[in-house]
């Protein structure tokens, strides 16, 4: 991920991240309590779990997602590129704690919890199996 826009760009506006994701990769279904989301994929593709629909987003498409409401993401079968903007702004330093906790040899989950609750985002289970 990289910082496009934080808080201090935009007086707590929104902030904007890019991510450049392998196939394949997606987070565990979450949900922001503190800000809406909103993906637009600019390469590849992505499976949106939304509540319960199932959405389909090659290049070109953006996807809202309310505070509050459950979600997650795959990524399609190639290498895939979108921005992420959280309003107001959120999540800015979120993915770098979540890395250096990834890095130990064993990811301690209440650790991993602990990063979350800091970023007011509540992990709430897996992604649905059997996506498109």
């Amino acid at each position: 991920m990289s910082v496009k826009a934080s808080a201090g760009d935009t007086s707590g506006a929104f902030s904007l991240l890019e991510a450049d994701e392998p196939p394949d990769f997606g987070p565990p279904m979450h949900i922001h309590q503190d800000s809406a989301e909103a993906f637009y994929v600019l390469q590849g593709e992505y499976i949106i779990f939304l509540e319960d629909r199932e959405l389909f987003c090659p290049a070109g498409s953006f996807i809202f997602i309310p505070a509050g409401i459950p979600h997650g993401f795959r990524v399609g079968k190639q290498a895939s590129r979108k921005l992420n903007l959280y309003a107001p702004a959120a999540m800015v330093g979120y993915f770098d704690d979540l890395s250096e906790a990834l890095s130990q040899e064993f990811a301690d989950p209440r650790v991993l919890s602990e990063i979350a609750e800091r970023y007011s985002m509540e992990v709430i289970g897996p992604v649905p199996e059997g996506y498109l």
